[in-house]
């Protein structure tokens, strides 16, 4: 199995699963005093360094001497703060006005998931391969793989269209927060608040997106909420929505090493794919006024390296009692059901091998494989005493500051012990969250039956029609054997969180194995099917004794309760975390940059190998390196598939340079949703594409710790180096060169 989606559609599958469970706890800020990043002191604990395995290792320390660094909550720096004081302060760099703009005018959205650049003046577009995996697959036609044979257009002809993909590009932002923060200021209960915020964003979006034309202009407006209520502004985006494919590597070379190599280093993986967005004229669109270069030199050790795209999501601001609680519930949750899952795929894909939907569901598989050990290294990084000490010296340093402002104490001084009731409240309802997690309908990780029978229970007990639209809403076309896992997966949830002996678990098994009932519902049940679902719902549904309706009357009231408590709980504490971003506010501005919002940012590093696991890290690979990789693994019958090679890359090609640079690593701060992010030197020239992060990188959604935090990305002399001596692609390469020399007249 070879291959996955990218980590940013991971996240959207979890999001998905968790949004009618999940308590979506805004960031409050907890920003640390403005001084140098302090390294663990080692004389003090006894703890790995600098990657070395074992995040979780006793540690001797006293939780009171650790110092926050001053970028602890990270560098993803706005386009609407852009850092100047700090790049001249730091590396003796001072951009102008005119440089972030076509930094960001260069810069895209990959449709909702990854981001991209313009390489080209005729509208070429770099991204990663797993980014376009899907849209390989939707290209693919009848008696091709090119999964498995890779996609070159060897003329403008050939290029693809991709039928619903899309890319943004942000073209302005305005600061609307006055006008936001009017709308809420006369409301009385956190509930009226947040309603009254969503109420004006929606007519703000509305009332922008018709000054500039609308969709029908290709425009679009989003409010983008920055420092977790803190700041609101309004980003107006072009949309190009004729994209297509140019070239994209076979799945063995973008995700070469598979889940074995998946989130470490050093790396060997073509993680790039190239498409090209067109005008409404159907001609390749121009954008020599704003693209990125293509540098054929690279990077040097040390060099200074921005990399500008789309983070998805960061909790860096949150109070230590919220990290606590997602230490404890949350995230283990979560972890839980994407392990769980990963399970259910990975067993249909070996039962049958040749299904139809195999290949989609082989992709969902590797997403979610991808997940469990993205979660893993988050939960292990919670665990991390370390970690949650250098989050308290920040909360810490915080607070002394409203504190010591009395008009600052008065107005937010119990804000922290607010929000650590209302978690330590949340936390009682661990059991259920973690029972009920990810019951969305058209969830991946979700059984289709159990979502349809729940919704007409729903409908049945509060004669609501819009849980009797969702139930009928939910499409057939998920195969038996996977829909049968998915129940069965559900119900061991069941017994998981709440217990044999609960209720609810003896109501639903009645003295049966959870294999036993699983079947029972999968063979005995109307809501297997959308038809069945909609003749069960013309009946009396309370007087049915259809076996997944039972499921959903077993746990009905204690899934309704926790709903109820839940959300009223994620309502107080998002209320509260906009009031303490208020303080945080006024006590720092914008001095540190806000939690990741899937929002364009732009943050630096320098190209920089590591110590990990007793020796060191080189920074950068070359294709030396992927050879040996492939070949060390040849009896390896396990992992064999994860390191071969297609045919043209055997017998090695005479013409590749195998001392080229590959993959390389840097200091800079990324997380899902950066994946496809142009990585540039300080003229704005493409070095690199981001793609991953080291194992050391997974606690980066509640802190960035630069002495062990990496960025990996493909290189840019190695991705020249193969679309010229591997895949013959001298048309795309010269485009590339061509914008260099464009740009240097």
């Amino acid at each position: 199995m070879t291959r996955r989606i990218s980590f940013s559609l991971l996240l959207a599958f979890v999001l998905a699963a968790c949004s009618s469970t999940e308590v979506v706890t805004t960031a409050p800020p907890s920003t640390p005093p403005m001084t140098e990043d302090v390294m663990p002191d080692e004389a003090m604990m006894d703890v790995p360094m600098e990657g070395e395995a074992g995040m979780t290792a006793p540690m001797l320390l006293d939780p009171d001497t650790v110092q926050a660094g001053r970028f602890d909550n990270g560098r993803m720096f706005t386009f609407d703060n852009p850092p100047r004081a700090y790049l001249t302060e730091t590396y003796g760099f001072s951009p102008d006005e005119a440089w972030f703009e076509h930094a960001h005018l260069a810069a895209l959205r990959f449709a909702t998931y990854c981001s991209s650049s313009f390489v080209s003046p005729n509208g070429l577009i770099l991204t990663n391969h797993h980014c376009a995996r899907q849209s390989v697959t939707q290209v693919t036609g009848e008696g091709e793989n090119l999964g498995e044979d890779g996609f070159y257009a060897e003329s403008m002809d050939d290029e693809r269209i991709v039928e619903g993909l899309f890319v943004e590009q942000l073209i302005d932002i305005t600061d609307v927060t006055a006008e936001v923060d009017a709308a809420a200021a006369s409301m009385e209960t956190d509930a009226e608040r947040i309603n009254a915020r969503q109420e004006t964003i929606a007519a703000i979006q509305e009332r922008m997106e018709g000054e500039v034309g609308g969709s029908d202009a290709g425009m679009r407006v989003q409010i983008i909420t920055l420092y977790n209520g803190g700041q609101y502004s309004a980003y107006t985006f072009r949309r190009y929505d004729d994209v297509r494919l140019v070239f994209a590597p076979e799945d063995d070379l973008g995700f070469f090493g598979g889940d074995a190599d998946n989130f470490t280093y050093p790396r060997y993986s073509l993680d790039f794919a190239l498409f090209r967005a067109y005008g409404d004229d159907g001609e390749p669109l121009d954008t020599s006024d704003f693209f990125f270069p293509w540098s054929a030199d690279g990077t040097d050790e040390g060099e200074l390296v921005f990399v500008i795209g789309n983070p998805g999501s960061t909790t860096r601001l949150q109070t230590v009692s919220q990290l606590e609680y997602r230490r404890d519930v949350q995230e283990p949750s979560t972890l839980h059901l994407l392990k769980t899952r990963a399970d259910v795929y990975e067993r249909f894909v070996d039962m049958h091998p040749n299904d139809p939907q195999t290949p989609q569901i082989e992709d969902t598989y590797f997403s979610l494989s991808n997940g469990r050990k993205a979660y893993t290294g988050r939960v292990e990084g919670l665990r991390d005493p370390y970690v949650i000490a250098r989050r308290a010296a920040a909360e810490r340093a915080f607070r002394m500051e409203v504190e010591n402002d009395p008009q600052l104490r008065a107005e937010y001084g119990d804000l922290f012990d607010q929000i650590a009731q209302n978690r330590r409240e949340a936390g009682q309802l661990g059991a259920e969250f973690g029972a009920f997690i990810g019951m969305n309908p058209g969830s991946v990780v979700a059984s289709n039956t159990l979502t349809r029978a729940l919704n007409a229970h729903a409908h049945a007990a509060t004669q609501n029609d819009q849980f009797r639209g969702t139930a009928l809403g939910v499409e057939d076309g998920r195969p038996a054997d996977l829909e049968r896992m998915l129940i069965e997966a559900r119900l061991a949830d069941f017994v998981h969180y709440l217990g044999a002996d609960s209720d609810v678990v003896q109501a639903i098994l009645q003295g049966r194995s959870v294999e036993q009932a699983a079947r029972s519902i999968f063979d005995g049940s109307a809501f297997v099917t959308q038809s069945g679902t909609e003749t069960a719902m013309g009946g009396d549904l309370m007087a049915s004794d259809d076996p997944a309706l039972a499921v959903a009357a077993a746990i009905w009231p204690s899934y309704i309760q926790f709903q109820q408590q839940n959300g009223a709980l994620g309502a107080q504490v998002g209320e509260l975390a906009g009031q303490l971003a208020r303080a945080r506010f006024e006590v720092y501005g914008t001095e540190i940059p806000p939690d990741a919002t899937f929002s364009l940012r732009i943050n630096d590093g320098v190209v920089q190998g590591y110590n990990y696991n007793g020796t060191v890290a080189p920074p950068y690979t070359s294709f030396y390196g992927l050879y040996d990789r492939h070949f060390s693994f040849q009896a390896d019958a396990e992992n064999e598939d994860f390191f071969g090679l297609p045919d043209r890359w055997l017998p090695i090609p005479e013409a590749l340079d195998l001392t080229t640079p590959y993959n390389f690593v840097t200091t800079n701060d990324i997380i899902g949703g950066n994946s496809g992010s142009p990585m540039l030197n300080r003229d704005l020239e493409v070095v690199g594409v981001a793609f991953d992060g080291n194992i050391q990188s997974l606690p980066g959604d509640y802190i960035y710790l630069p002495y062990q935090n990496r960025t990996v990305g493909v290189d840019s002399r190695g991705m020249l180096e193969v679309l010229e001596s591997v895949y013959d692609a001298e048309r795309i390469a010269d485009e590339l060169r061509a914008g260099k020399t464009m740009m240097m007249r």
